[in-house]
């Protein structure tokens, strides 16, 4: 009788066990659907705003797929140019990822975390100088138009005689001389008052030897102007290119104390660049926004920014023709 119930025992015990195990493993299989589906919500592109010390500050994150279960992706800060993520670590709809630093103080990495929050994500930075600040973040736009663009006519953003339709972010360095939008040395950035969503804008601009500036589309997207080696290989830092993204087919600047003509041209995220007569970028979707952007609310138009904190500039036409 003892042996009979001992088998029983045991019987039910195996049984039980192995429902037991189909359950952990059902269990476990659903736990990683679930983990799955939520990683899933934080792959893609983020415009972010942090809050430093009271100012928004924008950002920009993105969040790819390596592989079947790796999540990897660049990231923008305040400054500088977008950065590789080598691993976002996911767990139970939080993230977290760290950065070196690029140009910022500090020798210790930027450390990110953050969390699915519905349709957004939010969290801390630490930066490379151990400060630390809150952000949110929404899904960027996608910015695609399926329309034919209709151009207005063109207009004349710098006037030729003084900086009517333009303010300066910080003491103002810039001047117009002999019809001739200067900024004799670093200082401050000028803004455009108008502000424009899909738009061809035409530069005529010229550099001393050595310097650097750039203007941004829609204030948020940075073109390279620099005093680049012509044989320089391309890159996305140097002239002609979109800082930190797109990278130029050639290096196609005339040099320094030369006046040098960009057209370009946006809508939506692409744009086409014409440095000097040649396409240097054709119809390229730009990711995100650049560092230096005065925000991230990519889906509102922004004004023309010119970079005047980097180098002297001098600017002789500003042209820009919106859409309707």
């Amino acid at each position: 009788m003892q042996k009979k119930f001992l088998i029983l025992g045991l019987s039910s015990l195996l049984l039980f066990g192995s429902a037991n195990m189909l359950f952990s493993a059902d269990y476990s299989t659903l736990t990683h659907v679930q983990q799955s589906k939520t990683a899933k919500d934080l792959i893609g592109r983020w415009d972010i705003t942090m809050d430093v010390n009271g100012k928004p500050t924008p950002s920009w994150l993105e969040v790819k797929l390596s592989g079947t279960r790796i999540l990897v992706g660049s990231f923008v800060g305040a400054s500088g140019s977008a950065r590789p993520i080598a691993k976002v670590i996911f767990n139970n709809g939080k993230f977290s990822f760290a950065i070196p630093p690029q140009w910022e103080e500090g020798d210790q990495d930027f450390k990110i975390e953050g969390e699915l929050a519905g349709a957004e994500i939010k969290g801390t930075i630490v930066t490379s100088e151990g400060k630390k600040y809150n952000w949110k973040g929404v899904k960027a736009p996608y910015l695609k138009s399926t329309a034919t663009v209709v151009w207005a006519k063109p207009i004349e953003l710098f006037n030729g005689k003084n900086l009517t339709g333009w303010k300066a972010l910080g003491e103002n360095q810039w001047v117009v001389k002999n019809n001739i939008l200067t900024s004799p040395r670093s200082g401050s950035n000028l803004i455009s008052d108008q502000k424009f969503g899909d738009f061809k804008l035409h530069l005529e601009f010229k550099y001393p030897k050595g310097s650097n500036s750039g203007v941004y589309l829609r204030g948020r997207y940075e073109v390279q102007i620099e005093d680049s080696p012509k044989d320089a290989h391309p890159s996305n830092v140097l002239f002609g290119g979109v800082y930190g993204f797109l990278t130029p087919s050639e290096i196609a600047a005339l040099g320094p104390d030369q006046w040098q003509v960009f057209d370009i041209t946006l809508v939506g995220r692409r744009v086409t660049i014409i440095a000097n007569g040649k396409t240097v970028i054709s119809n390229q979707e730009i990711p995100g926004i650049t560092g230096g952007a005065l925000d991230s609310n990519e889906g509102e138009p922004g004004p023309i920014y010119i970079q005047g904190d980097h180098g002297s500039v001098e600017f002789r036409k500003v042209v820009i023709t919106p859409a309707k």
